[in-house]
């Protein structure tokens, strides 16, 4: 075997592409990329557009929206509450709080509040602190003799006095309560204006 007859094996290596080297060789003129236009550039990335048309995302309609100040609460039922009675997880004697529930673990985190809901069987009287409640779960309560209190939901704490105003307006309510301000001299008084001279008619 000499250096000169070393070669890779069939298939190893393919030849380069030969681009716009006429029409006879079916790479000429577009070179393989179609007709003229953007698409027809290397790097184009165009997601959703469609030729400037009204593209298909803007021509469905669109249903429902977010609510930014939903709650969102622990849903938990009268039958699951029984059934944590009967294993002695949660003490009926007590008042059933929301930390009594996250601790009998009928609730995994603490959210906006828990709702009581009346599914399910209950007989035990017991009192229910908690941020909601279905008609349903407080007859059934009621019936057993026990009763359900509803607590009001946390309040955020009010901002500090001149907090999120803007800068413009701290700086005129600054400059309006300064003493300095108040302790300014009067202003003076427009001075009188003087009467146009006579002309002298006399020759």
């Amino acid at each position: 075997m000499r250096l000169n007859e070393i070669s890779d094996r069939p298939g190893a290596t393919k030849p380069k592409k030969r681009l716009g080297r006429g029409l006879g060789s079916g790479l000429g003129k577009t070179s393989g990329r179609g007709q003229k236009g953007q698409k027809s550039r290397s790097g184009v990335a165009i997601k959703g557009f469609e030729g400037g048309q009204m593209p298909l995302h803007r021509r469905l309609p669109k249903r429902g929206f977010n609510n930014l100040f939903a709650k969102d609460f622990n849903e938990v039922n009268l039958g699951r509450v029984q059934a944590a009675i009967d294993a002695k997880k949660l003490d009926a004697k007590a008042p059933i709080t929301v930390q009594a529930l996250l601790e009998a673990g009928l609730i995994r985190r603490v959210r906006d509040g828990v709702r009581l809901l009346g599914q399910g069987a209950f007989k035990t009287k017991a009192t229910f602190e908690v941020t909601g409640a279905s008609s349903g779960a407080v007859k059934a309560v009621e019936a057993a003799g026990g009763t359900v209190n509803l607590t009001p939901m946390p309040r955020r704490a009010p901002k500090p006095d001149g907090e999120g105003k803007p800068k413009k307006d701290r700086k005129t309510a600054a400059k309006s309560a300064s003493p300095e301000k108040a302790e300014r001299a009067p202003a003076k008084a427009p001075a009188a204006k003087k009467a146009p001279a006579k002309k002298d008619t006399s020759e």
